[in-house]
């Protein structure tokens, strides 16, 4: 998703040319596909299926103008992909950074849990020490009464 990033949209004959920083042209790889169709060599690449059967048949001209047909559809199709990985790389990031404050959340839940533990057992503690103390003062109060009678 990082070379996506690097990736800048220019522009070339009013077509929207994807190019990628570390130098790659697609304006002259096209310049180089159409030295290839006036020269005749790409007639020769029939395995290549850049330009169907019936491209044989077809003059220089309107081969050239095929394939830029052909590459504009092309980049259209790279610029939606280019598109949906930035925007599914832009939602990645959003839901990582949700995790991210979600297991901060979380950790600080546990903490609070861990302390409130602590503090029932702390309460549990006093409580049963309250309640012995009640029975023993409860066995004296009947002790007293008894020796009151």
């Amino acid at each position: 998703s990082s070379k996506i990033r690097n990736m800048e949209v220019q522009s070339a004959d009013g077509v929207a040319v994807l190019e990628d920083c570390i130098g790659f042209s697609l304006t002259k790889t096209i310049s180089k596909v159409e030295e290839k169709l006036k020269k005749g060599v790409l007639l020769d690449c029939q395995d290549d299926e850049i330009i169907p059967g019936v491209g044989n048949e077809m003059g220089t001209e309107a081969q050239i103008r095929f394939l830029k047909a052909k590459l504009r559809v092309t980049q259209e199709d790279l610029a939606n992909v280019v598109f949906e990985c930035r925007k599914k790389d832009d939602e990645n990031q959003n839901l990582e950074s949700r995790l991210k404050d979600t297991e901060e959340e979380n950790t600080r839940l546990q903490r609070t849990i861990s302390l409130q533990q602590s503090q029932t057992e702390k309460y549990k503690m006093l409580s049963q020490e309250a309640n012995k103390k009640t029975e023993v003062l409860q066995q004296e109060v009947t002790a007293l009464e008894k020796v009151l009678q």
